[in-house]
């Protein structure tokens, strides 16, 4: 499992962790690079994944695509705990960095490239470094930093590693909660990319671009769990920017098909064929 013919062409390729989630119910898979592979393999895409994880991450969940998993002691392990004043999160364990080495050469010219760190587990510099067509951004990594006792807290990404990063994306999606909900931050750093989006859980996404914002809301649903729909956002609307050049059509195809996936558990919330047929919208190029 840990590599599945990886030299083969993909049309999207994610680089970042996968996660092992301690839930009430047991361990899950998780992480962006989880969600975000395959939503993009729903949407018909041929989908690379580098990561590195340990034995105890249940990687069946990702049959079919391939990967190259570096072996690690453990895997980057989350508990996520609810309280009255919101997500309480530890960070029990980490996968060991992925460098631009470990990604095979076939892969880094790959049409879509996803950077997706969870952990820091990725140097900022990696997205000078890779040449695909369009290079999207999820930063939220590189915006945590854990306690000695692995709890975990949003902090300010380093300026000089965030401004050459924004510099390079062609997009960036980041959860409201990845800045601690501080929108003077998010402007600062919509100043320094191309698009941003950020969402907003059940308030939707808010889009940046070219000096323009505005905000998406989604359906009306109802939720089970909104875990990963942040991820399934950020493949959705990177997928369909590249298609269509139209940062509004992404950002409202995302917005309705990550609304849609908080109706299901964990990773049943990847969206369904008819549910992608739902929310697609012809566009005149």
């Amino acid at each position: 499992m840990s590599e599945l013919i990886p030299h083969q062409p993909v049309d999207y390729l994610i680089v970042g962790h996968v996660a092992v989630d301690i839930t009430p119910i047991g361990v899950q898979l998780g992480g962006t690079v989880s969600y975000s592979a395959l939503t993009a393999r729903a949407l018909g895409l041929r989908v690379g994944i580098v990561t590195s994880s340990a034995a105890d991450a249940p990687l069946q969940a990702l049959d079919g695509i391939q990967i190259v998993n570096i072996p690690a002691e453990h895997s980057t392990t989350f508990e996520n705990i609810k309280t009255e004043n919101g997500r309480r999160q530890t960070l029990h364990h980490q996968a060991v960095p992925i460098l631009l080495e470990h990604i095979p050469q076939a892969w880094r010219k790959a049409p879509i490239i996803h950077l997706a760190p969870i952990a820091r587990e990725l140097e900022s510099s990696l997205s000078g470094k890779l040449s695909g067509t369009f290079l999207g951004i999820t930063p939220q990594g590189w915006m945590r930093a854990w306690d000695e006792n692995g709890q975990v807290a949003a902090c300010v990404w380093d300026a000089n590693a965030s401004e050459q990063a924004l510099g390079q994306a062609g997009a960036v999606v980041m959860s409201v909660e990845d800045v601690n909900r501080d929108l003077e931050q998010v402007e600062a750093m919509a100043h320094q990319t191309r698009i941003l989006c950020l969402t907003e859980g059940e308030a939707g996404a808010v889009l940046y671009w070219n000096g323009d914002r505005r905000r998406f809301r989604p359906v009306e649903v109802q939720e089970v769990d909104a875990t990963g729909a942040g991820d399934i956002f950020a493949a959705a609307f990177f997928m369909r920017y590249y298609n269509t050049r139209d940062p509004w059509e992404a950002t409202r195809f995302a917005t309705n098909l990550a609304a849609r996936s908080v109706t299901r558990m964990g990773l049943n919330g990847i969206p369904t064929s008819h549910e992608i047929e739902e929310c697609l919208m012809e566009v005149l190029l």
